[in-house]
């Protein structure tokens, strides 16, 4: 069976949802953090970084020079950036965003994120990112051909309208994944007695029930930004 981590950051859920491999390579974690603090690097995604502990999360996540990934809804690209240095010249990125996505505008800018990603990929030299805009139904990649998909702070989006717009979006995932590939999910925690939805939020209850749905198995949860 498939299997589910989590981990708490914050006010953000990190979950892994894994299919049957279990990797054995390990991020340097102090190689990728000076990556990230160069001055090619956008200013204001440093302001995300004590929440978001990105680092910490490609670790759990067990990405690795060489990966293919994909960054599913990538906005302005604040993951998309970090992947790339992450993976290297021997890997590959994949950018996701919808044509109405890239119009919306970029938070802590006057800018639109798809504006704001085509600047991070040309300012930091991203050779290894390659941009799809297109919907996830359509992505165009082949089944079996990513290591990691990277799904920050939009399954509360697809969930709270309808659980099995969630379902089917895990579903599309797991397909393209290889074996052991992994999708990392991040979002708000929601409370149960609240409106989550007018708050964007999810509860953790209800990612790993839909994600058990999907076929993954939930291995454990842990606060921290540990495995």
């Amino acid at each position: 069976m498939n299997k589910l981590t989590m981990i708490m950051i914050s006010t953000l859920t990190m979950t892994t949802l894994q299919c049957s491999l279990v990797r054995a390579q390990r991020l340097d974690q102090a190689a990728l953090l000076q990556a990230i603090s160069g001055p090619d690097r956008e200013v204001s995604d440093f302001i995300r970084d004590p929440v978001r502990k990105p680092v910490q999360v490609l670790d759990f996540l067990g990405v690795t020079p060489g990966m293919t990934v994909l960054d599913l809804y990538a906005a302005g690209g604040y993951y998309t950036f970090i992947f790339s240095k992450a993976v290297g010249p021997e890997g590959t990125v994949y950018a996701q965003n919808t044509v109405r996505a890239r119009q919306f505008v970029e938070d802590r800018q006057d800018i639109t994120q798809g504006q704001a990603l085509d600047q991070k990929i040309q300012q930091g030299k991203l050779s290894n990112v390659i941009q799809i805009v297109r919907p996830l139904a359509s992505l165009g990649l082949q089944p079996g051909s990513l290591d990691t998909v990277m799904v920050a702070q939009v399954l509360h989006d697809y969930y709270n309208p309808n659980p099995d717009r969630a379902l089917n979006m895990l579903l599309q995932i797991k397909a393209l994944l290889k074996p052991g590939g992994v999708i990392g999910i991040t979002d708000h925690v929601g409370i149960a007695r609240y409106d989550n939805n007018d708050l964007h939020r999810m509860t953790i209850a209800q990612a790993t029930a839909v994600a058990e749905q999907a076929g993954f198995e939930v291995l454990r949860s842990a606060t921290g930004a540990q495995r």
